[in-house]
């Protein structure tokens, strides 16, 4: 009895607190459907990872095979060049991507003149509103044989340089082109928690005798912990994801060694071969890997830090 009227009470609760906060339940009603209609329903179609998947059968109607093609598929040198491909290209991202915008934001947050730093900012974040279709449409411009680059090369009696042909070139491409492109547009969350700061601790600071650089080390860096550990925690967490756009975008037959990456690979066996069981494999396989990587970084950020997403 005690307990359906512990229940009753929490559903009208739950009822009062709708109806008082209606327009914001309503504001958060599209999301939620959206999430239903293209996250969590297309969800199913994971089991064509277990099935000997046919259009014409249908998911319902396709035969059960078990684990059929993950075994194939871990049998496949292919697989696992673009799973080593995939991991490398996403550690140097993150080692040298991942701080560029938070050095950025520094730099930016000393600057103290307003229409500079304004100027600066406008300009770092426009390239994030570029397609990748466009940019690699300049950097082809700039960077293939006969472009911009080699061009200035063969003026001064060079030859020409293999930019976009090259293995050993191509994942410094991949990076740089990437920070150029996402840096600005990363600075926006680390000034945000940059202007949360009490300015009365750099005036402690400076009356306590620390310059820039000690002020920066020991109030700014530790202010930003928490959202860097949060980023951070959501970076391990899309290990596995390549970048498609990206790599698509600027990758040829050329350096497929160095830089055919997992989503690449998905691309060509799902959608130009029609391989759609082993597609749907290898993206279970990635999305669990991703889980786990997720679920143990945040462990390990909350251990060390007390921050973590959940």
């Amino acid at each position: 009895m005690a307990a359906s009227t512990v229940t009753v009470d929490v559903k009208n609760d739950l009822m009062k607190r709708i109806f008082k906060y209606k327009a914001l339940y309503l504001m958060l009603l599209p999301a939620v459907v959206f999430l239903i209609i293209f996250s969590y329903i297309p969800m199913y179609g994971a089991t064509i990872a277990f099935k000997d998947f046919w259009i014409k059968k249908g998911i319902l109607g396709s035969p059960w095979v078990g684990f059929a093609h993950f075994e194939k598929l871990f049998e496949t040198d292919k697989f696992w060049q673009v799973f080593r491909n995939t991991i490398e290209i996403n550690l140097l991202r993150l080692i040298f991507g991942f701080p560029a915008p938070i050095v950025l934001a520094i730099l930016l947050n000393e600057v103290r003149h307003k229409l500079f730093k304004r100027s600066i900012q406008t300009i770092v974040y426009l390239p994030h509103f570029i397609s990748w279709v466009t940019i690699s449409g300049i950097i082809f411009s700039i960077l293939s044989n006969e472009g911009l680059v080699n061009t200035i090369i063969r003026a001064f009696g060079g030859e020409n340089v293999n930019f976009l042909t090259s293995n050993s070139m191509f994942r410094p491409l991949l990076i740089l082109s990437g920070i150029w492109k996402e840096i600005g547009w990363g600075t926006i969350i680390y000034l945000a928690a940059l202007s949360g700061i009490n300015p009365d601790l750099y005036e402690a600071a400076t009356v306590d005798g620390a310059n820039r650089f000690k002020q920066i080390t020991h109030i700014t860096l530790p202010s930003m912990v928490p959202i860097i550990s949060i980023l951070l925690i959501l970076n391990f967490g899309s290990m596995m994801n390549g970048g498609f756009d990206q790599v698509f975008n600027l990758y040829n037959t050329m350096v497929y060694d160095s830089g055919d990456v997992i989503d690449t690979y998905v691309y060509r066996i799902g959608l130009t071969q029609g391989k759609y069981s082993v597609a749907t494999a290898i993206g279970l396989f990635l999305n669990v890997i991703n889980f786990v990587l997720l679920v143990m970084v945040n462990s390990i950020a909350k251990k060390l830090s007390g921050q973590g997403i959940y």
